[in-house]
């Protein structure tokens, strides 16, 4: 077994590096205050809830996560998802924080057992545009919500355009003083990011708020505030749920899990790559759970990692896992002696730093480039957002899922078949369409499907195939099928094959197999197909198969 991470950098942490890094912790401390406190409210816990967690995240991420830049924390896509599973368990808010927290260290569960079990490759199955449009539909669903606030209203309950209807039906009763406060919220942060992008706009803007908001009495003119949170310190705490809650939340775990991984490994792998590291996949699933089980023992909710903060934390010159643990202590001295410091903070600011916080997942950009380059991709992301803000996240996240597996499945079932010649000059065979030198042999027709042989697409192969030596002249008396490509051979894949050389035998056409890898051979070698073309019809390479077939 392994050290944990830490054991590997904090030995010879140079001190040179304490400075960048202290620089990136004040940064990422800076951002993580004020959201940390808005996605409290978008997951339905107090904000105090937000401070239990978010240093106990980065401390456990830091002892076992194997990024140098990623910070773990309270996010959007994690928040959302954690309010959207507890309400389908119970409507109580005085139950959401138990709820909250037994999602958390279920979702973490999964992580760890998954990453144990080497499932990470798993992620890749969530297709791209899939994940694009969840997340777009995801920051539209938040966005509505946030807006309500700016406006000083309640959005109600239902979809995305039920909540619209809510808040636009509710124009005359919308509180001017609100409105007026969210929109110079907004527009500072826009114009901070925009022409000051290196300030930490989020924490100006909430000191800012805080300020005019004491001064001017805010509360007294019909702006909602936080109000009072208490001093928070984690402490070790279990939800305290009833058993069949429990039971209730497993199925939204798996989506949460895969969501926040999702997001956390594509963030880790991104930086990774601009810095030539290396992130593995089942060690990060592993660290992630590890710190959503442990933020669920002290009230916490579901964490993930963060892209706002770890770039910001990288621009102020972070690189190592030091950032997190002094990100930490500063979380957790602002949880204990800085929380009454909050109590007037406008609601509508709060609001106004969520939707500056998630537009970024409003990826108009890629949409167009998929419109341009893939409208395959276009449909798929756009069916995403839509059963998002129809169907709400959880079964809008179970169709994005659907939606990947039906891309790789369509992908994978539609092998092309090319028909390979021999190369000039060689014994080498090559496809003819990219080699229209290469010669075909008279009389034996060779392909190559360009992808494994599964039950899926073996079908498509076989009368692929057929229809080839329908129009093959002279007709071929002989078919060598490169299987290369395939390293397993599962039952219904040799049973097709077996099916294909009885349906040429009885045409008067030999079958060869070429390319028959080490596993794929055992497999075949148990099973009638191996009888039935004999020895002759097994070969290592296709130009022995070739030689094999040509009549001597």
């Amino acid at each position: 077994m392994t050290a944990p991470p830490i054991a590997g950098w904090l030995r010879g942490y140079p001190r040179k590096r304490l400075r960048g890094d202290a620089l990136g912790a004040l940064t990422a401390w800076a951002l993580i205050v004020p959201e940390s406190v808005a996605y409290a409210q978008i997951a339905g816990v107090p904000p105090q809830n937000a401070f239990y967690a978010a240093p106990v995240a980065l401390l456990v991420y830091a002892l076992l996560g194997r990024s140098r830049f990623l910070i773990v924390g309270a996010t959007s896509a994690g928040a959302v998802l954690s309010a959207a599973t507890i309400a389908d368990v119970s409507n109580d808010p005085d139950a959401a924080v138990g709820l909250s927290a037994a999602l958390a260290i279920l979702a973490g569960a999964v992580l760890a057992v998954a990453g144990l079990a080497r499932l990470g490759f798993l992620t890749n199955f969530l297709a791209e545009p899939a994940l694009v449009g969840f997340l777009f539909g995801m920051a539209l669903t938040i966005m509505i919500r946030q807006v309500a606030k700016l406006v000083g209203v309640s959005s109600g309950d239902g979809d995305f355009f039920e909540r619209l209807w809510t808040v636009l039906s509710k124009a005359p009763d919308w509180s001017l003083g609100t409105l007026a406060v969210g929109a110079v919220a907004l527009a500072l942060l826009l114009g901070l990011e925009r022409f000051m992008p290196r300030l930490p706009a989020s924490l100006i803007v909430l000191v800012l708020g805080l300020v005019v908001s004491a001064a001017a009495g805010l509360k007294n003119h019909g702006v909602e505030v936080v109000g009072e949170i208490p001093s928070a310190v984690p402490v070790p705490h279990l939800p305290g749920i009833a058993a069949h809650d429990w039971v209730l939340l497993v199925g939204g775990a798996f989506g949460v899990a895969l969501v926040v991984f999702a997001e956390a490994f594509s963030i880790a792998s991104r930086f990774a790559r601009e810095h030539g590291d290396e992130v593995d996949a089942d060690r990060e699933m592993i660290a992630l759970g590890a710190s959503n089980i442990a933020v669920g023992l002290v009230r916490g909710f579901t964490v993930s990692g963060s892209a706002s903060r770890s770039a910001a934390a990288v621009g102020a010159g972070g690189r190592t896992p030091m950032v997190s643990l002094i990100a930490a202590v500063l979380v957790l001295v602002t949880g204990a002696f800085l929380t009454p410091l909050f109590t007037d903070l406008p609601e509508a600011v709060l609001g106004a730093i969520v939707i500056v916080a998630v537009r970024g997942f409003l990826r108009v950009g890629e949409l167009r480039r998929y419109a341009r380059l893939d409208r395959p991709s276009l449909w798929v992301a756009l069916t995403a957002v839509a059963g998002v803000l129809v169907l709400d996240l959880l079964p809008g996240l179970l169709l994005a899922v659907a939606l990947s597996l039906a891309l790789f499945v369509s992908a994978a079932s539609k092998p092309r078949l090319a028909v390979l010649g021999r190369l000039a000059g060689t014994h080498r065979f090559g496809d003819t369409d990219e080699h229209p030198d290469a010669v075909t042999i008279p009389g034996v027709l060779v392909a190559r499907p360009d992808g494994a042989l599964f039950f899926g697409s073996v079908n498509r192969t076989r009368l692929g195939l057929l229809e080839l030596i329908k129009s093959a002249r002279p007709a071929p008396y002989a078919v060598v099928l490169d299987i290369g490509s395939s390293y397993h051979l599962g039952v219904p894949v040799l049973d097709t094959l077996d099916e294909l050389r009885e349906e040429l035998a009885r045409d008067g056409i030999a079958l060869h197999l070429a390319g028959v890898r080490a596993r794929a051979g055992q497999e075949l070698a148990r099973h009638p197909l191996a009888a039935g073309l004999g020895r002759g019809g097994l070969h290592p390479t296709v130009a022995e198969a070739v030689s094999a077939a040509v009549p001597s």
